[in-house]
């Protein structure tokens, strides 16, 4: 029993990893039945390098997930260099396009298979009923629960029709949230009713589209469980499974604070097991060490009679099922048409017709993105200047981080369009300070968001693009170029 537990742990267990090549402590513990690969920015450097990557880890255990974050839009791993061609989820929810969000992730879908990724952590089923959400936003479909639902499901149609499985997340709703749960515990204070009617739906549309995992977040929800965050809670993913979902229960990254924080990485993995969920996200991070130190942890629970050994035998049994799933994904997936979906800018949100303009200022203000999306070009920046020349010839790209920057810049450009970019800029009180500078000198100036589009605060909105990707800002340049009415 004890090498059959030792194996069921491993199975368990989905560490990720620094650097672009597969260590060989990581080959090892795939030999003895690690369970899955979660890959992050570090380790993606080009195309024929992810595969190759993927192809080591497939031959250390062809069993072996491996997974990734690509939801499109801001949050991506495979373009983390460049940013992400796709569009956002809630650009495609403002669309409201169905066949759109299916494309797009049929898409997505495509260009994992080709690496070599068999999970998509995405899409993300958080109703965003926050606009001041400082780590969903863009990444959420919108703030109508059906309207979410019906894109959920679509976004999971679509990518598993490319062969790679989807993982709906962060049940059971992050969207209602103001702390970012990489950072803390947030909680959502809402009654069991609008936890029903708002935060569940789409969840349930995953599960009715047959999506292959659903993630956990760590998040309170009073609601359900006032001690527990979801991820540890039993009475909360009780609540999926009541729903009739049967797949594997995948916790959200377990090296987060609203995770970790206070107990370490090793309990929360014993906490989580126990709750119900079956694959563990360590983080991006994961060592020899940390492994090894999780692993006895867990089995040490199991000693102690803490962690029923029948719950981890479950929990691997449920993660073998899904790579069966992904195997017989891989099988039957249809190749989608091969050109990429581009982010056309007939879909932004626009205060009023915009003229083309002419050798614009593009300034772009600093703000630190979430470590969900992490540091990726973002916005129409020198990373754009081939773009730049072919559309908008003489343009000038700058970036401030600082009233004083800002001041200097007004000062310079005073003749020139003034185009500003900023992520959020009814959130982060830089960005509302900065922009009210602008406009006392520059009120011809127009305000890009490129993050969520929160109406409720001082700062007017004149193009809204759902988003900060490289899609986006080509769309804008486009838009700049092109002028709309």
């Amino acid at each position: 029993m004890d090498g059959q537990l030792r194996r069921a742990v491993n199975a368990t267990l989905m560490p990720g990893f620094p650097g672009p090549d597969l260590p060989g402590w990581l080959s090892a513990e795939l030999a003895d039945g690690l369970g899955a690969v979660c890959l992050f920015g570090s380790n993606i450097v080009a195309p024929g390098q992810v595969r190759g990557l993927t192809k080591a880890i497939h031959a250390a255990n062809p069993d072996a997930v491996v997974a990734t974050d690509e939801e499109g839009g801001d949050v991506t791993r495979l373009h983390h260099r460049d940013g992400s061609p796709a569009p956002s989820m809630a650009y495609l929810g403002h669309r409201d396009d169905l066949a759109l969000t299916h494309s797009v992730a049929a898409g997505i879908g495509a260009e994992l298979r080709a690496a070599g990724i068999d999970l998509n952590l995405a899409p993300v089923a958080d109703v965003n009923a926050n606009p001041r959400n400082p780590v969903i936003g863009v990444r959420s479909f919108g703030a109508d629960a059906d309207l979410v639902a019906r894109h959920v499901a679509a976004y999971v149609e679509g990518l598993q029709s490319a062969g790679v499985g989807a993982v709906a997340k962060h049940f059971p709703g992050h969207g209602d949230t103001g702390t970012d749960s990489h950072l803390g515990l947030p909680a959502i204070a809402v009654d069991a009713a609008t936890l029903g009617v708002r935060e569940l739906p789409p969840f349930a549309a995953a599960v009715t589209a047959r999506t292959v995992a659903v993630m956990t977040s760590h998040i309170l929800v009073p609601a359900l469980d006032p001690r527990r965050p979801a991820t540890f809670s039993p009475a909360v993913l009780g609540e999926l499974r009541s729903r009739g979902f049967t797949g594997a229960i995948v916790s959200d990254a377990l090296d987060m604070a609203g995770a970790s924080a206070d107990r370490g990485i090793p309990e929360a993995a014993v906490l989580a097991l126990a709750a119900g969920v079956d694959l563990l996200c360590l983080g991006s991070e994961s060592t020899a060490e940390l492994l090894d130190a999780v692993r006895r942890h867990i089995l040490g629970a199991v000693a102690q009679r803490r962690l029923a050994p029948s719950r981890v035998l479950n929990a691997a049994g449920r993660v073998h099922t899904m790579s069966s799933e992904l195997a017989r994904l891989r099988g039957v997936a249809v190749d989608p048409p091969s050109e990429p979906v581009a982010v056309d800018p007939s879909g932004f949100l626009l205060r009023a017709p915009i003229e083309p303009v002419v050798a614009p200022v593009l300034l772009r203000l600093a703000s630190p993105a979430s470590i969900a999306a992490g540091e990726t070009p973002w916005g129409v920046g020198d990373h754009l200047a081939g773009d730049l020349t072919a559309r908008l010839p003489g343009a000038t790209t700058l970036t401030v981080a600082d009233l004083d920057a800002l001041a200097d810049v007004l000062r310079r450009y005073g003749q020139r369009p003034l185009i500003v970019q900023g992520r959020d800029l009814n959130r982060v009180e830089f960005l509302q300070t900065a922009c009210a500078t602008v406009l006392r000198q520059r009120p011809d100036a127009l305000l890009v968001e490129l993050g969520w589009p929160d109406h409720t605060g001082p700062v007017r909105l004149d193009v809204v693009t759902f988003g900060s990707s490289r899609g986006a800002a080509i769309g804008l340049i486009q838009l700049l170029a092109e002028g709309a009415r």
